[in-house]
């Protein structure tokens, strides 16, 4: 009996999506065709200048967008953040930093306290069983 791996490969989109960027954004070869896992682990270790430009500058994902100012996917959403931002963009928001971003940050630090103390929580009850 013969072994053999299959190739195992993704759609552009689930590449793009590991590796953080906007597809849209990519180069059309990127886009157009599919990438293999052995692929994507070479654009990982040591990235094309495309893909630190897009990593750097954007235009950035919502989840990198959220991330980086600090809110959930959702709290972009009632912010009326529905399309990427660039890195600049994100920067003016920061410093701008309008009434929905600060109460949207304060949510978030809210669900982290709440997550925390939970998980603290856990702990304790678990540490407590035989």
């Amino acid at each position: 009996m013969t072994s053999h791996q299959n190739t195992q490969t993704m759609k552009p989109a689930t590449a793009a999506k590991k590796l953080g960027v906007y597809l849209e954004a990519t180069p059309a070869e990127f886009r157009e065709g599919v990438v293999s896992r052995a692929e994507l682990n070479a654009l990982q270790a040591d990235p094309p200048e495309w893909l630190r430009e897009l990593r750097r500058n954007g235009p950035h994902p919502r989840p990198v967008v959220a991330a980086k100012l600090g809110v959930s996917i959702a709290g972009l959403a009632r912010g009326g953040i529905t399309e990427p931002l660039t890195t600049e963009q994100i920067e003016a928001l920061k410093r701008e930093r309008p009434e929905w971003l600060e109460r949207e940050q304060a949510t978030q630090a809210e669900v982290r306290k709440e997550e925390a103390r939970i998980k603290k929580r856990n702990a304790e009850r678990a540490a407590r069983q035989p």
